[in-house]
């Protein structure tokens, strides 16, 4: 648990230079929690550059970038109507569902800007490249599961 603690806090770090220095880049010291967690923090604290989407492209699984295309297709998949709650949304949960070796799923609580409340399945898997095939990307996002407005 201590461990956890260390990780989430270096997260936080990492996250508080991001505008002034460059994006964190897939390695094998992350972990399938780390990826999903710099993910979302990089969606909740997007930019009218898109550095939080432009973050989330770095984890997408070499897998799927074939499907989603270049950055710019992938960007205008974010604003759509699947995911857009994700971005600067206003808070995030994360609970891991399963696991293998090569496979995490989390449950992921968004509150969105509006304070509406969507459930997403995250799934992440290692890579598939030689440049990293023992590093974590994400691998599929489920739709969201509108849970309609909170308190």
């Amino acid at each position: 648990m201590e461990l956890k603690k260390i990780s989430i806090f270096l997260i936080f770090a990492l996250f508080s230079t991001l505008a002034k220095a460059e994006l964190i880049k897939p390695n094998i010291k992350l972990d399938p929690y780390d990826v999903v967690k710099i993910q979302l923090e990089a969606l909740k604290n997007n930019n009218t550059e898109d550095t939080g989407i432009r973050q989330t492209w770095l984890f997408a699984h070499p897998d799927n970038k074939k499907i989603t295309g270049p950055f710019d297709r992938f960007r205008v998949m974010i604003y759509g109507q699947q995911y857009k709650h994700l971005i600067n949304h206003s808070s995030h949960k994360i609970k891991l569902i399963t696991n293998s070796p090569n496979t995490y799923v989390y449950r992921i609580e968004i509150l969105s800007e509006n304070k509406k409340l969507f459930i997403y399945e995250w799934h992440v898997q290692k890579g598939s490249d030689e440049s990293c095939n023992k590093c974590w990307f994400t691998s599929a996002v489920s739709q969201p599961f509108d849970q309609g407005n909170t308190i």
